[in-house]
């Protein structure tokens, strides 16, 4: 059974009747801006239950796909479905909830004014004192919402993403300008919506939490689709290996010629190096008579690997970067 099959035979939650349809799917999907092509050719699909990041340079066309996802722009070409149809027709039915980079809060009224508000506009509404208490929000409730500082704003914004029993929820950035405690928070809060059943689409920059959150992460560049995988298979891709270890004599020259050797950092005692052949790079440092201490191996982390994919796009592809219209 799966983990969205287990998440709503126990709590009997959100889109349950939908079985394998996709709650999400892009068809060769495109959006021009005169001569520049922001969203080019993108092909994917959503399934229920999943958490997944969408990860892309500044310009990649991320606010873009998540624009035309929520209905809010059109695409040039190809086609957008949610739940099976019309984008436009799940939005307004309430069936996704959406937290997005643009767009400000309206002032002069408190937190729990302007959840009740949107509350009452949204078909298929939870109760304020549930959204307030999902959200994190309970304890400032009754400030005005525009003398929030930068992180309960961004609280706040998710709440009206989750004021309704949707399905699907979208974020685009949700946790700038959160502190580090308010970011473990807002996941612990995630986890609990998808745990329910919820499937969760969200935009970031922050690669730490991507890895740590997402069981599923795309990338794109340039408008296109690059890699799709889990975080392993994701950091897999960059097809190097960390290594590290302390050594009494360092001679840089004999570690600069090691077999496999992609990057080279010495400080005193410590070499740290990545290499594309970790095994052969650690036995020329073995057959060369050197003794080295504290040997670690490791893969890459998520960030490095993302690097990777996109400058090898990038080299394909020529080095600037259009800027994305957000």
């Amino acid at each position: 059974m799966s983990q969205y099959e287990t998440a709503t035979a126990e709590s009997g939650a959100y889109g349950a009747s939908h079985g394998g349809t996709p709650v999400v799917s892009f068809e060769n999907v495109s959006k021009q801006y005169g001569r520049l092509r922001a969203v080019d050719g993108l092909t994917l699909d959503l399934r229920p239950g999943e958490t997944v990041a969408l990860l892309g340079p500044n310009g990649a066309g991320k606010s873009t796909s998540l624009d035309m996802l929520l209905a809010l722009r059109k695409p040039t070409g190809g086609r957008i479905r949610m739940f099976g149809a019309d984008p436009y027709q799940a939005v307004k039915s309430g069936r996704v909830g959406a937290m997005l980079q643009s767009g400000g809060l309206m002032p002069e009224v408190t937190v729990r004014e302007l959840v009740e508000l949107i509350t009452k506009l949204h078909p298929n509404p939870e109760p304020v004192e549930t959204t307030l208490k999902r959200a994190g929000i309970a304890q400032f409730a009754d400030q005005r919402v525009d003398r929030l500082s930068g992180g309960q704003t961004q609280r706040v914004r998710f709440a009206l993403a989750i004021c309704g029993k949707s399905e699907l929820i979208v974020l685009d950035e949700p946790t700038a300008a959160m502190d580090v405690e308010t970011r473990r928070l807002f996941w612990n809060s995630m986890k609990e919506e998808v745990a329910a059943g919820r499937t969760l689409l969200f935009a970031t920059h922050y690669l730490e939490e991507a890895d740590q959150a997402a069981d599923r992460i795309l990338v794109i560049n340039r408008g296109r689709l690059l890699a799709d995988g889990t975080p392993a298979e994701i950091k897999a891709r960059a097809g190097a290996k960390r290594i590290s270890f302390r050594l009494d004599r360092v001679d840089e020259p004999f570690l600069l010629g090691l077999p496999g050797l992609v990057n080279l950092d010495v400080r005193h005692d410590v070499v740290q190096l990545q290499s594309s052949d970790s095994d052969a790079t650690l036995y020329a440092v073995l057959d060369a008579g050197y003794r080295p201490s504290e040997i670690e191996v490791t893969s890459l982390g998520l960030e490095q690997a993302f690097l990777a994919i996109t400058a090898e796009d990038d080299a394909a592809n020529g080095t600037t970067h259009a800027e994305e219209t957000n």
